[in-house]
């Protein structure tokens, strides 16, 4: 019997129910009608964030799962294999002991991955069955500088080493630039999620058109093209030599706007991106932030306790990964 005073395929079980259904009173009933077990809610919890616990533990002692390989790093358009990192963070609301109000907190989201390039994506517009983009997740409550190490170790253990080329991409989150290359000396480029840029350009065509709605929509689209096929130092300077009206609240959007560009312009090169075949959108970690956090953690009136939910981060982050991970974890809980 397991700690839980369970037994392992047991636990293995109410952990996973617990993990990926809506609540855990659902993870209740999810177990009974699978396997026909009978748990509690509060044991089905306990039971979840406990593995969460001894998962983060395995972490901090420098330990991963699912045992060394070399993935096989797809090429970019110079026939260079390219490794990517990407991380992102999201908000987890919160509440203290007794129920009292608590801050929220932010859970991180790091992954490498080897996502796939867009001839084997895709098979007459729809995914080829059986392909997907290879991942490994970390996620939890860490400060940022805690994420580093962990998102390393992901990488040595999948070879990222061997991959001729590092690209990240992050959004303009504060700090994110920093940490990338801090961790990641030999990352070639920390590319700005283009669809973040893009989102400024909408608020200035909005603020542009405010009483025409389909005016500013093809503004956004041509601004957006030219961001593409040009890059940020020339929708700079298109913004910079743009005969403005006068239209009121759109000086200060302007000066937000540029303010932004200006930022990030290092990080804009979207056509010399898109010519060497990298991806310039970080949907992959902002799916991930969905899929590992926002679809257990974020349901309508959830609140947490920080435990609770940095262990919950850390199952389905090890879950959502490559299955070889989850199963190893398991194979050493058992031999424990």
């Amino acid at each position: 019997m397991t700690a839980q005073r369970l037994s392992p395929a047991v636990e293995r079980l109410a952990t996973l129910c617990g993990a990926v259904a809506d609540s855990f009173e659902k993870g209740a009933e999810l177990l009974r009608e699978t396997a026909g077990i009978r748990l509690s809610e509060s044991t089905v919890r306990r039971t979840t964030e406990a593995t969460g616990g001894r998962i983060a533990e395995h972490l901090r002692k420098g330990r991963t799962f699912g045992g060394k390989q070399s993935w096989d790093w797809f090429r970019d358009a110079c026939g260079r294999t390219v490794g990517y990192i990407e991380i992102d963070a999201t908000g987890v609301r919160q509440q203290g002991s007794h129920g009292v109000a608590a801050d929220g907190r932010m859970a991180y989201v790091g992954m490498i991955a080897n996502p796939l390039p867009d001839e084997e994506r895709v098979f007459e517009g729809l995914p080829k069955p059986g392909v997907s983009m290879r991942a490994r997740y970390v996620s939890g409550l860490y400060p940022l500088a805690e994420m580093g190490p962990l998102l390393r170790r992901q990488g040595a253990q999948v070879g990222l080493d061997r991959a001729e080329v590092w690209v990240a991409i992050t959004d303009g989150g504060a700090g994110l630039e920093d940490f990338v290359r801090e961790n990641f000396p030999r990352v070639e480029a920390v590319i700005l999620d283009f669809y973040h840029a893009a989102e400024y350009l909408a608020k200035l065509a909005s603020a542009r058109h405010p009483a025409d709605e389909l005016a500013a929509l093809e503004q956004t689209k041509a601004w957006s093209r030219l961001l593409r096929d040009e890059g940020g130092e020339v929708m700079i300077a298109v913004l910079e030599s743009w005969e403005w009206p006068s239209v009121k609240g759109l000086s200060a959007v302007r000066a937000e706007v540029l303010g932004y560009f200006r930022n990030q312009v290092h990080r804009m090169d979207y056509p010399s991106y898109e010519a060497n075949g990298w991806y310039i959108g970080s949907g992959a970690v902002e799916s991930a932030c969905k899929t590992v956090v926002g679809q257990r953690l974020k349901g309508s009136g959830m609140r947490w306790s920080a435990v609770g939910s940095h262990a919950l981060c850390h199952v389905r982050a090890l879950y959502r990964s490559e299955h070889s991970q989850w199963t190893d974890f398991w194979r050493r809980s058992a031999v424990a």
